[in-house]
């Protein structure tokens, strides 16, 4: 992969204790205890990354770990074998088979106008406004969303 200006890259060998601000587009595939935040960038988090703050950024692209809350004005995408423990604030969700999600879910009006709903890539739906601290799980055909009423601790 050629690194370009506009393209930050950190790989796993990395750990940093401390936030992270960026523009444009960032991959981080290393070990964060803090918070990343960007106006108008696209992150990504890796698949080995493990990162245990607060996420804000433009887009973001999930296939490692999250434990905190994620805020995005546009789209949040959640690859497979990805996990993300805490609060998600978004116009558009992406969840793949073998995502894991446990958290509140937020699609707030001033963002739904762009999106009365969004969809799950498992063929899954949740309606505008869900404010039901859920967990979900996708089986690995695609076919089955499986959610649950859980507590803080995640437990049903």
């Amino acid at each position: 992969m050629i690194d370009t200006p506009n393209k930050n890259n950190l790989s796993n060998d990395v750990v940093i204790k401390g936030s992270i601000k960026f523009a444009n587009e960032f991959i981080f595939d290393g070990n964060l205890e803090g918070d990343i935040t960007s106006a108008d960038g696209v992150l990504t988090v890796g698949e080995n990354a493990n990162v245990r703050g607060n996420v804000k950024s433009k887009i973001v692209i999930v296939k490692g770990k999250v434990h905190g809350n994620i805020t995005v004005p546009e789209r949040c995408e959640l690859h497979a074998g990805s996990q993300l423990i805490g609060d998600l604030k978004a116009v558009r969700v992406a969840l793949e088979d073998g995502a894991t999600f446990l958290g509140k879910l937020e699609v707030t009006r001033k963002l739904a106008l762009a999106a009365k709903e969004f969809r799950v890539a498992a063929r899954g739906r949740v309606g505008v406004g869900e404010h039901q601290k859920v967990g979900v799980r996708v089986d690995g055909s695609g076919a089955n969303l499986k959610s649950w009423p859980c507590g803080a601790n995640g437990q049903r």
